[in-house]
């Protein structure tokens, strides 16, 4: 499964350099010197214009150099050195293979997507509904879930809330306050 870690923004300058809106919680392991990045170009509206040929982004890139600018991170990739070729890899996404991501080693901690997928049930193993995704939010993260009637819902992913995360047994226990999906 390949996570996005980052999104090239625009080209900055005239030397292939490219902003890049970090999406990871680890930028200075993901965004290293000499780090390889699988490039995803679907989603990118100008390249389906693309005719058959013309130039593409390479289905990797390799990190040549990088440096911190204005919340975000200014990086060469190998092989891409003029404001053309930067220009036209605005808006591709940046991935890694989560087989490449570590475990966490406190056991309070978990990454994102081992989590996705797994059921919410309650205290008395009653299924509540599927975890879509994880927000990070300021305060604190919130569950997704889609409940068994369709409906999504938020759990605040807090102890008091989520008392028991089972990755190998594939659920996530929560014990939500009256009312919490009711909205």
């Amino acid at each position: 499964m390949l996570l996005v870690v980052g999104q090239i923004f625009r080209a900055h300058g005239i030397r292939g350099e490219v902003v890049v809106d970090v999406r990871t919680d680890d930028p200075a392991d993901r965004f290293a010197v000499g780090s390889v990045l699988v490039t995803d170009s679907t989603a990118v509206r100008h390249l389906q214009k693309v005719p058959a040929g013309a130039w593409r982004p390479p289905a990797t890139v390799t990190v040549e150099s990088v440096r911190p600018h204005q919340g975000r991170l200014l990086v060469v990739f190998e092989g891409i050195y003029d404001r053309n070729l930067a220009e036209d890899m605005r808006g591709v996404l940046l991935c890694v293979d989560s087989a490449t991501i570590p475990a966490p080693t406190d056991p309070d901690e978990f990454n994102d997507h081992d989590l996705v997928g797994l059921a919410i049930v309650d205290a008395a193993g009653e299924k509540v509904g599927e975890l879509l995704r994880i927000d990070h939010a300021p305060a604190h993260d919130l569950l997704v879930v889609r409940l068994t009637d369709g409906r999504t819902g938020l759990v605040p992913f807090v102890r008091e809330i989520v008392p028991e995360v089972d990755v190998p047994g594939g659920r996530i226990v929560i014990t939500p306050p009256e009312g919490l999906f009711d909205l």
